[in-house]
């Protein structure tokens, strides 16, 4: 068993005690304006009922518990708890008689609650389901009458946390092309070495496999010739996004894809066998998880974002930490571009040589309300000299716009791999 949350209540006299004054009162006011003495006997037990409250049984302690405490879902997913009550004594067992306890589950705002049957009245299941990806915490209503009957106690409390993930597209989103790390993946590079694309054909030399032998060539030309093959290399990925406050408008509307593109990016890294991390910028305190490989590591990289769990690592500053980036790794950014500590933040990771790209989320002007045209278009203007000037620096610019994919909008990234004069060989 959970060992739950003790509940702390707000107490306040109990419909019962409400009625017992009013009517000791009226008695007592009957008793002295028409001077009938008679009465007071009358109000006399009622009286000592209220009296005696000190002397009732204790108030036991009520502890409300969950099962399961954290639960993980992906939205639209149904997730099932069961939350309960639970009395103790100070006094030990039966000291205390037990009290009519009355347990609810409060709405939660963008969830859906749908009570289950349950088995007794202090038991309630919850099936909950999100549309959208987010932490919802499940909270419980406790009102229980104590001391004869004389209080009346409240309380509220959070009992459960449901964790909703966000659903990712399958498609897969490509890398730019630039220079990888010399360690054995999935992505096709021009360098030569273990692989099934085509590359070129040269004369023989001590020490070439013989399955790499191509023996129609060398029977053509009479000299031993074999068959280079392109490389297949892997990557180090590293997400990184925008947690800065944004202005309310569109600006706040199109953060929330700030998760969704991260979290495809990750799961295209981590399908091709990449090592894939991340990291959150936002209000000095940055988050990061290191770059790792395998199913795991896509929900540790989605705890990290949602700020669950306690498998990242917490810092401070606002630039990304060394220790989060990998040499040679591929950065990409996620955000509105609209804060300028995140934009020093992609200047420092280009100067520390690594490539950078940036996906602008933000696809229109972020000032609420109908604009004038010409506002408009001087913010598109500025817009594309930032991306110019980005650019002359090294850090590439993509824009996402609302009614394409991500995979389409990093389509057109470009090609980072350092020129190669002359044809290729070994």
């Amino acid at each position: 068993m959970t060992p739950g949350h003790e509940v702390e209540f707000h107490w306040r006299p109990s419909q019962l005690t409400r009625a017992i004054a009013t009517c000791a009162g009226v008695a007592l006011a009957a008793a002295v304006v028409g001077s009938r003495w008679q009465l007071i006997a009358f109000a006399a037990p009622l009286l000592g009922v209220l009296c005696s409250l000190s002397w009732q049984r204790a108030v036991p302690t009520i502890r409300v518990h969950a099962e399961p405490g954290s639960q993980r879902c992906f939205e639209s997913e149904q997730a099932r708890l069961t939350v309960w009550t639970t009395e103790e004594s100070a006094a030990g067992p039966g000291a205390a008689e037990p009290s009519a306890v009355e347990l609810t589950v409060p709405a939660v705002a963008g969830m859906q609650l749908e009570m289950l049957d349950s088995d007794s009245p202090g038991t309630k299941t919850v099936a909950a389901n999100a549309q959208r990806w987010g932490r919802y915490s499940i909270g419980a209503r406790i009102e229980v009458v104590a001391r004869g009957g004389l209080l009346t106690g409240t309380a509220t409390v959070d009992t459960a946390e449901v964790i909703v993930f966000p659903l990712t597209p399958p498609q897969s989103t490509p890398i730019p092309q630039t220079e990888l790390l010399d360690r054995l993946g999935s992505h096709l590079t021009r360098h030569i070495g273990p692989g099934v694309e085509y590359a070129d054909i040269r004369p023989y030399v001590p020490g070439d496999q013989l399955r790499a032998v191509n023996w129609s060539v060398s029977a053509r030309r009479r000299q031993l010739h074999v068959t280079q093959r392109l490389t297949d290399r892997a990557a180090d990925v590293v997400v990184l996004i925008d947690t800065y406050p944004q202005p309310a408008g569109p600006a706040t509307d199109a953060a929330e894809r700030v998760v969704r593109g991260a979290a495809q990016v990750v799961q295209t890294a981590l399908r091709h066998g990449d090592r894939a991390g991340i990291i959150t910028l936002g209000g000095n305190r940055p988050r990061w998880l290191g770059a790792d490989i395998g199913q795991r590591q896509f929900y540790r990289v989605l705890d990290t974002v949602l700020s669950a769990g306690d498998q990242f690592e917490n810092t401070t500053g606002t630039l990304a930490p060394r220790a989060a980036v990998p040499a040679g790794a591929i950065v990409i950014a996620f955000s509105t571009l609209l804060d300028t500590e995140f934009a020093l933040a992609l200047i420092d990771l280009r100067k520390r040589g690594h490539v950078v790209i940036a996906v602008d989320i933000l696809d229109r002007s972020p000032f609420e309300g109908q604009q004038d045209p010409l506002v408009d278009r001087m913010w598109a203007l500025q817009r594309s000299a930032m991306y110019r000037d980005m650019a002359t620096i090294g850090v590439d610019i993509v824009s996402w716009e609302g009614d394409q994919s991500l995979e389409q909008s990093m389509g057109v990234m470009p090609d980072r791999r350092r020129r190669v004069r002359g044809r290729l060989r070994g």
